[in-house]
């Protein structure tokens, strides 16, 4: 069965922190420890090779999360880099489904890391209608 290409935009603009460090950012939502729970849509019972990718702004450590409908993705989600970075990153250890997803971005608490989120894009195969 043939396949095609598929996406979904999602503008997060949040500015995550512990209560110690900020940035300034005029653009950006303050989140604190994680992002409110995004909504996008998936068209398909059958998405196949899923993957995201992310602007992240100013990140300076390993260990936040990207949760896709409540589940952590696995391995690192976001690598550290000054200024903006595009990071792509495969859906694994979540799925998406069929109807509305969610995507959230969650802060390792345990550091001191203040950084920013853009827009993530979340791709996706799914079957060619007949």
């Amino acid at each position: 069965m043939p396949h095609r290409a598929n996406y979904a935009t999602v503008f997060i603009g949040s500015h995550l922190h512990p209560a110690t460090e900020t940035l300034n950012l005029d653009w950006a939502d303050d989140a604190g420890d994680e992002t409110a729970a995004f909504e996008f849509d998936v068209p398909t019972d059958e998405p196949h090779d899923p993957y995201l990718g992310i602007q992240a702004f100013d990140v300076s450590e390993y260990g936040h999360e990207i949760r896709i409908n409540g589940e952590s993705l696995s391995g690192f989600d976001i690598p550290p880099g000054d200024g903006w970075q595009y990071w792509v990153d495969t859906i694994t250890g979540a799925s998406l489904v069929e109807g509305t997803n969610t995507i959230r971005i969650v802060r390792d608490d345990s550091g001191n890391d203040a950084f920013a989120i853009g827009t993530v894009t979340v791709h996706w195969k799914e079957p060619t209608p007949e």
